[in-house]
């Protein structure tokens, strides 16, 4: 075994293809600690093949079928978008591919590249002989060997951490009128943001000039509606991160579509914690406690709404109300438990 690196790009050369390698590279999938295994479909003359098989490693299901309300992923660009927005969000810092000597040139350019944009540590096993390594991958020169540099390079922390920063919160005050759903129990893990302000903000008072909430002092925030395990499950499972964050804040907020329609990327705290939904014309403005599981897809959405070269006063979930609006209507249809398709009845077909 040979193995060559460049930056954060580290190439295996394994030109006998020893089982060894693909082992170590698949018990090294840990999301949890940071680090994932992907091990591309073999065959597939689909665009965005990789980028798929990126989503499936990073916890992602695509719904299957012709009609399937995740066909938007068949887009080359925005599946790489997503995988990278989801890379970010989850703190994600090391990515192990095996089988890279099957991929074409052209897969693996996306691959460097997704790489620059996701900011992680990449390996990449080229289990064939190192005379056929592409020209991208030629350019790796600096060469270790040996099973025991392997073992040394997966126990790399890598660049970024090995966990999300989402650190438990405490328990905040219930405030009167918060819903539950069936079933459900009322609670929240978010704690009261303390920032520059003059005024405090409770539930359902106005902000007067509508700032973001960093701009004022959160004083309650009303806690999220308990949401079932499952329907967690399922939800933190989609593979859109603006259809993912969209539904999240529909399950624990229940709050309709307009109010959605205009959360900026300012209207969430820089942890996660808490959320600042608006009524018409910014009335009745409300802070709402993001529970834990919820927070990773938020902040996916605000990744990927930051990808898209977005200002932060923008509406991070505004494009998938407009060009995306029958698969949230089709996902939100799937969780029957949650009664979100009520939510997006509003949206077109």
């Amino acid at each position: 075994m040979i193995a060559a690196g460049y930056g954060d790009v580290t190439v295996v050369v394994d030109e006998a293809d020893d089982l060894f390698y693909t082992q170590a590279a698949l018990a090294a999938h840990c999301p949890g600690e940071g680090r994932i295994t992907v091990h591309p479909t073999p065959a597939s003359g689909h665009p965005a093949a990789l980028a798929h098989d990126m989503l499936y490693a990073l916890g992602k299901r695509l719904a299957p079928g012709p009609h399937s309300p995740d066909v938007w992923l068949d887009s080359v660009s925005a599946a790489w978008r997503a995988a990278a927005a989801w890379a970010q969000a989850t703190a994600v810092r090391h990515v192990l591919v095996s089988r890279v000597h099957l991929l074409t040139p052209r897969r693996i350019d996306q691959l460097l590249a997704w790489r620059t944009t996701a900011g992680v540590q990449l390996t990449l096993l080229w289990q064939a002989a190192a005379r056929k390594l592409p020209p991208a991958l030629v350019e790796v020169e600096r060469r270790l060997s040996g099973e025991g540099r392997f073992e040394a390079l997966l126990a790399d922390p890598g660049p970024i951490p090995a966990r999300p920063s989402f650190p438990p919160g405490a328990p905040i005050q219930s405030v009167p009128g918060a819903g539950t759903v069936a079933g459900g129990p009322r609670w929240s893990s978010a704690w009261p943001v303390h920032g520059p302000g003059p005024a405090s903000l409770g539930p359902g008072r106005q902000a007067a000039a509508c700032t973001g909430v960093v701009g004022a002092r959160l004083v309650h925030a009303v806690p999220a509606v308990g949401v079932d395990a499952l329907s967690t499950t399922v939800l933190s499972a989609l593979g859109h991160p603006l259809i993912a964050g969209a539904l999240s804040v529909l399950a624990f907020a229940r709050v309709g579509l307009g109010s959605l329609r205009w959360t900026r990327d300012l209207d969430i705290t820089g942890d996660v914690s808490v959320i600042k939904v608006h009524g018409i014309a910014h009335r009745s403005c409300v802070l709402y406690a993001v529970p834990d599981w919820a927070r990773p897809l938020l902040a996916a959405a605000r990744v990927h709404h930051r990808l898209g070269s977005h200002r932060t006063g923008e509406g991070v979930f505004a494009p998938v109300l407009r060009a995306e609006a029958r698969h949230l209507r089709t996902h939100a249809a799937r969780l029957p438990r949650l009664g979100l398709a009520v939510l997006v009845d509003s949206l077109v077909p």
